[in-house]
């Protein structure tokens, strides 16, 4: 037998460890290790990075930044909120120098030495900050749900493309070897014909009756709630819970659904469903929260593929991740020859060959990014399109937004995929939900 060089016998052996640390199968962690040692070297240029401005200091909106901190230089962070803008401020400071702190993200759309925008606001204000960035010609970092509504993903679509300008998405699990893997197996049938996908979303918050406060110094609750409706300051209406509003957000079908929810969209390969339907298991507490907590959300593709959501609190379903609040998320798809089951801890399958076997050439293969943040930056240098674009995160949102108008309607709908309205039986009531009423003077016009 021809003795294997020792590079390829340490190749081999680094694939072996790697694919045991993230358990993974080793023909695909191979795979992606040859592709990657194959493909161009990246630049190395000092003055490869670019300016960077933050948009939104919550706390992921923060994350964001120090990781795109890895790839560009954070100049400017902009918050209505003065302690969120410091406390990113100090902890973005690179070579002891912090970024420049404002209240109007608009003033930052024209200095020539920020080129990326990452956009870490409440849902209500993401279309509005990158419809800007885009008429700017600014790319943009975009936190996820991309939008607040459908109608807002068509318009900011439009822009993209007329820009020209790089967005990426931050449904992150895109770039998760384990989330692209499963996806692959299933596109390439390798469970079979897929009969269904079911999604695990982590309960929502059902609380209340709140009662109204003063707005906290430093705070300017006006532009805080900018195309919200005006409403008294209430502090559970306000950064990390806002996601609980309909206002503002859409639960956790708009929240960890825009995660999951995408898996499920890459995985089934077509543009939406056709039907959705509902039903809701809690209803909201008067004055409390109101975006529904606990639901179930079935869809139908034009193949016969079905999508059930689930939102549970208890671990009875097998190889499910328990997170500390005792809830659990992932997604298992079943086809007609076996399961997979995927979240971001593990990955699982009826029968272990179903992993362990390689796919054949010229099987399907899915776009592959490592890093999610890396894969923007990459983008932003090249201008090829990232993982997350505009149309797929539109088209994903699409997803959580049909549901969450199947509950707030509680009616069976149907979905025009192409035309993107609802069709036939409450139709005229579900396209109500399709857009939304902005508040002057934080409409289009903000932006235009």
């Amino acid at each position: 037998m021809k003795p294997i060089p020792v590079s390829r016998r340490s190749f081999l052996q680094r694939c072996a460890t790697v694919a045991a640390a993230a358990g993974l199968p080793a023909w695909f962690v191979e795979r992606d290790l040859s592709a990657a040692e194959a493909g161009p070297a990246r630049p190395a240029s000092a003055n490869d990075r670019p300016g960077v401005a933050l948009v939104g200091c919550g706390g992921q909106g923060t994350r964001d930044a120090q990781n795109a901190a890895n790839w560009g230089d954070v100049v400017a962070v902009c918050d209505v909120d003065s302690k969120n803008a410091a406390a990113a401020a100090e902890k973005l400071k690179g070579e002891g120098r912090a970024p420049e702190i404002v209240t109007d993200f608009r003033c930052l759309l024209d200095r020539r030495d920020i080129h990326v925008i990452v956009n870490g606001t409440p849902d209500h204000w993401h279309t509005l900050v990158n419809l800007g960035a885009a008429r700017a010609r600014k790319d943009v970092y975009a936190e996820k749900p991309l939008t607040l509504t459908i109608d807002e993903g068509r318009r900011l679509g439009q822009a993209v493309k007329q820009a020209g300008i790089i967005l990426q998405t931050g449904t992150q699990q895109r770039s998760s070897a384990r989330f692209r893997l499963a996806c692959e197996l299933v596109r390439n049938e390798r469970i079979g014909r897929l009969r269904e996908a079911k999604v695990w979303l982590p309960a929502g918050l059902r609380e209340g009756p709140f009662v109204s406060s003063a707005v906290p110094e430093g705070l300017d609750w006006d532009r805080w709630l900018g195309p919200a409706r005006k409403v008294e300051y209430v502090k559970e209406r306000c950064h990390r819970t806002f996601r609980f509003w309909y206002d503002y957000s859409g639960g956790t079908m708009t929240d960890w659904g825009a995660h999951h929810n995408d898996i499920a969209y890459w995985a089934i390969g077509l543009l939406a469903p056709r039907t959705v339907e509902s039903r809701v298991l809690a209803q909201p507490i008067p004055g409390g929260y109101d975006a529904f907590s606990e639901y179930e959300v079935n869809y139908t593709y034009e193949n016969g593929v079905r999508l059930a959501i689930h939102t549970t609190k208890d671990d009875s379903i097998y190889g499910a991740k328990i997170n500390a609040e005792g809830q659990r998320n992932g997604i298992r798809f079943e086809g007609s020859n076996g399961w997979i089951w995927v979240n971001r801890d593990q990955i699982k399958a009826s029968d272990p060959e179903l992993l362990k076997a390689p796919l054949p050439a010229g099987a399907v293969r899915l776009y592959e990014s490592k890093n999610h943040m890396e894969n923007f930056f990459d983008c932003v240098r090249s201008r090829r399109a990232p993982i997350c674009d505009v149309e797929t995160g539109h088209r994903s949102a699409t997803m959580c937004h049909l549901g969450a108008i199947s509950m707030r309607t509680g009616r069976k709908l149907t979905w025009d995929a192409k035309a993107e309205r609802f069709v036939g039986e409450h139709a005229r009531e579900a396209n109500t939900y399709v857009a939304r009423e902005m508040r002057a003077p934080y409409d289009y016009s903000f932006v235009a």
